[in-house]
């Protein structure tokens, strides 16, 4: 009797993934443990998934998507960045996916000049986005402000799951954070004023 194919085999996969990656990191994901949790057979993850990279890559473009709803709904970019901090501390395991897996999404086929970063960090464009309707200008304008941005983001997010802010402090780190994207934001707008 043929095999019939399971339409939902590929998100009770990445759901799989998600949920052991969710609970133990990166050691939890073996391609073994997402076929029992997916309620299926190893053979059946490869056919929906030619190897980990693969499946590492539909958990990081799920991971994006849930980024990017979240940036939309942020009205500012000193909103974006709250959101940002809040959803990594909220699920630090999907950050850290995130960040030790995202060159996934970036890789080049063969030498070249590197793409620019827009192409590779869907995320970042939306932000160059917002820059550029909050202070004029192409989006490509703004990536350095963009940048700036997000290393604010990222490294006060860093400090917070890596527990290097002292107890008791991580809400004034947050604070600290907001505010020096505020003071980025006037710089910015006082230097546009000026040409």
């Amino acid at each position: 009797m043929p095999r019939h194919p399971d339409p939902d085999l590929e998100e009770r996969v990445l759901k799989a993934a998600e949920m052991l990656w969710h609970r133990g990191g990166d050691k939890a994901m073996t391609l073994r443990a997402v076929a029992r949790a997916a309620r299926t057979n190893t053979p059946a993850v490869y056919r929906r998934f030619k190897d980990r990279h693969a499946l590492v890559r539909g958990l990081l473009l799920r991971t994006a998507g849930r980024f990017r709803e979240l940036f939309e709904a942020g009205t500012t970019v000193e909103d974006m960045v709250g959101v940002y901090i809040d959803y990594a501390m909220d699920v630090p395991h999907e950050y850290e996916l995130f960040y030790n897996y995202v060159h996934e999404l970036s890789r080049r086929k063969g030498p070249g000049r590197p793409r620019p970063i827009r192409e590779s960090r869907p995320n970042f464009a939306l932000l160059e986005d917002r820059l550029a309707k909050r202070f004029g200008g192409a989006p490509e304008d703004h990536t350095r402000l963009a940048m700036a941005t997000w290393l604010i983001a990222h490294g006060t997010t860093t400090l917070l799951l890596s527990k290097a802010v002292p107890e008791g402090h991580e809400e004034e780190f947050r604070k600290a954070s907001r505010a020096a994207v505020a003071t980025v934001m006037k710089c910015a707008a006082d230097f546009r004023e000026r040409d």
